[in-house]
C-alpha cells in the first residue's frame, strides 16, 4: 500500500527550496509530521532550512500540529516559518 502525502512549503522556505510543494511517497519509518521533517532535512544543503534547531511551523490538513501528530495517506503536510504581525 502506498502512503503519499502532499507537503507544501510557504514564505522563506519556498524560497530556500525553490519550490512550493510537492507529493512524496512516504519512506518506511516516516509516519509523523517530525519524522517527515527529518526526511526532508537529510535531502541535503538546501533542504536544512528544515532541520531540527530551525524555527519552522507545520500543519496538517490545515490545522496546526506538533512534530509528534500522525501522517497518513492523502494527508497535506504543510511547513512554514513563524509569522510575525504588526
Amino acid at each position: 500500500m502506498t502512503t503519499k502525502v502532499k507537503v507544501l512549503y510557504f514564505a522563506g522556505l519556498r524560497e530556500a527550496l525553490g519550490q512550493s510543494g510537492e507529493e512524496l511517497e512516504l519512506p518506511t519509518g516516516v509516519a509523523t509530521v517530525g519524522a517527515l521533517r527529518a526526511h526532508l532535512a537529510g535531502r541535503g544543503e538546501g533542504w536544512q532550512a528544515l532541520a531540527a534547531g530551525r524555527k519552522v511551523r507545520a500543519a496538517l490538513n490545515q490545522r496546526m500540529v506538533g512534530a509528534e501528530a500522525a501522517v497518513a495517506a492523502g494527508d497535506e503536510v504543510a511547513f512554514f516559518p513563524p509569522v510575525t504581525g504588526g
